[in-house]
């Protein structure tokens, strides 16, 4: 790195980065990400919730973080959303066109997409 520029450009390629990095005190959304989760499609689910978020400038509210087994592998890929003061919200079999609904609905609208979760799964 020799110039500005160059540290510019590093920095606006790392952008969508940055909100895979948790630290936050808002909403956490843990992706499954061990051999199995990444075998049902999990990286292109991380990747869309990494994309959304940013796309949807919540970045401060929303951290996207990855995991190893969560240990329901039959239900892959699995996210879940950790909000302060609620339960836990477990989706499951996610594609990057649910993960969009996701966002749209619980982590921008506050309302969790019931057909998604482990719940409706097991009905």
């Amino acid at each position: 790195m020799k110039t500005l520029a160059e540290l510019q450009a590093i920095k606006n390629r790392m952008k969508d980065k940055v909100v895979l990095r948790d630290g936050l005190e808002g909403i956490r959304v843990v992706v499954g990400m061990a051999t199995c989760g990444i075998a049902a499609g999990a990286r292109p689910v991380l990747n869309a919730l990494v994309q959304g978020v940013n796309e949807e400038n919540l970045e401060g509210k929303v951290s996207v973080t990855q995991t190893g087994c969560i240990g329901i592998c039959q239900f892959e890929p699995v996210v879940e959303v950790f909000e302060p003061g609620k339960e836990k919200t477990t989706y499951v079999k996610m594609t990057p066109e649910k993960a969009k609904r996701v966002i749209d609905e619980h982590l921008k609208g506050g309302k969790v997409v019931a057909e998604y979760t482990i719940g409706a799964a097991q009905a």
